[in-house]
């Protein structure tokens, strides 16, 4: 059996059509850049959120250098961020100019918390900027009490989150201003790249509308030096589709999760992702698993006919390109040891159990040897 470690399946069934229908449809009109598609879909994400408002941009990284200028972040300021994760949210502080400060994750959820980030706050610190890794929620209460106690900005990254709950509310509306992906593969992808800003406040959702289109008041009367960051029609259109049934594909990877999570408990070493904290929704953007045996294990399993992927195996403060920070191995065992260990297993709406049950069956294997 060969199975990838993602496919793009027709789930729920009629998806996959609903899709390129909604593609054609938007090509006819002829409205690609800006068109009312993109305002629809803004606004019906803003409704699933809840709350506030919602700019569609050209991609996750952009939206999170928008939220960045927004907040006036820049030289001379900190921004805490998680010490591992993906390297786009540590690129986006340095693009403003501004200094990343890495701070651990929890041992157990491997989520930035407050009393990680609290010890790394210096005079400098302007903001906090978490990452809801995997599809878990951050534990929110305490970082916004930090916040406020530290007279801070809270600017959540939810690109793998989409639709995950803290305490019933929706993830990506309790920063002063957050950013999201709509990267392919995220839990609502779209056919290429996509992002999202989303804000409560008025103000700051005017400026970062002005900027994201060359800075833009009204048509060819330009209020600041913006730049080109936009949410094409077509990628709106495909999302709109993704977003009615959002909440549908989540409880699916949360089914698929908690197949795993009964299937592999205490088998061999391997540590299961924590399934939830009392009011902390997961929604299982991926299902990361750890051994100390990670490297044969992978190859085990690619040797069976399974992908597998490491997310991520280069912790941000040892890439190549943060080497001027001046950061030497065991500067963050926490994270360090995450990259040594961590192991993403498949799971995907689609997944069929006959093909969940083979993984199952051969990492079980792996440890039988």
């Amino acid at each position: 059996m060969q199975i990838p470690f993602f496919s793009f399946r027709d789930f729920p069934g009629g998806l996959t059509q609903q899709v390129e229908e909604a593609l054609v449809q938007e090509l006819r009109q002829q409205r690609l850049i800006l068109g009312p598609t993109v305002t629809a879909f803004e606004q019906e994400f803003a409704q699933l959120l809840g709350e506030g408002e919602v700019i569609g941009v050209g991609n996750g990284y952009d939206a999170l250098v928008l939220c960045l200028k927004a907040l006036g972040i820049g030289p001379g300021q900190e921004v805490v961020v998680p010490s591992n994760g993906y390297i786009a949210t540590v690129n986006a502080v340095m693009q403003v100019g501004a200094t990343p400060v890495f701070a651990e994750p929890d041992g157990e959820t491997y989520n930035m918390t407050a009393a990680t980030v609290t010890a790394v706050l210096t005079g400098k610190t302007k903001a906090i900027l978490p990452i809801h890794l995997y599809g878990q929620s951050c534990e929110l209460t305490d970082l916004l009490h930090l916040t406020q106690k530290q007279n801070l900005y809270l600017l959540e990254d939810f690109a793998q989150a989409h639709g995950a709950t803290y305490k019933g509310r929706r993830v990506g509306t309790f920063g002063q201003i957050n950013a999201t992906s709509f990267y392919p593969t995220k839990n609502m992808g779209a056919a290429g790249d996509g992002g999202a800003v989303t804000t409560q406040d008025p103000a700051l959702a005017n400026w970062v509308r002005q900027h994201h289109n060359y800075g833009q008041q009204e048509q060819y009367v330009f209020a600041q030096v913006g730049i080109n960051s936009r949410l094409d029609s077509l990628q709106a259109a495909v999302l709109r589709v993704k977003l009615k049934v959002l909440d549908q594909l989540n409880h699916e990877r949360q089914r698929l999760g908690q197949r795993y999570h009964i299937a592999l408990a205490n088998v061999g070493d391997l540590v299961l992702p924590l399934a939830t904290r009392e009011g902390v929704d997961h929604v299982y953007h991926l299902y990361v698993i750890r051994t100390a045996q990670r490297d044969q294990l992978q190859a085990f399993l690619q040797n069976k006919g399974i992908g597998t992927l490491i997310h991520y195996p280069v912790p941000p403060h040892l890439q190549p390109a943060y080497r001027h920070l001046g950061f030497k191995p065991g500067a963050f065992p926490v994270a360090e040891n995450l990259a040594k260990t961590c192991l993403s297993l498949p799971l995907f709406p689609g997944l069929s159990e006959a093909e969940q049950d083979y993984i199952i069956t051969q990492i079980e294997a792996f440890f039988r040897r």
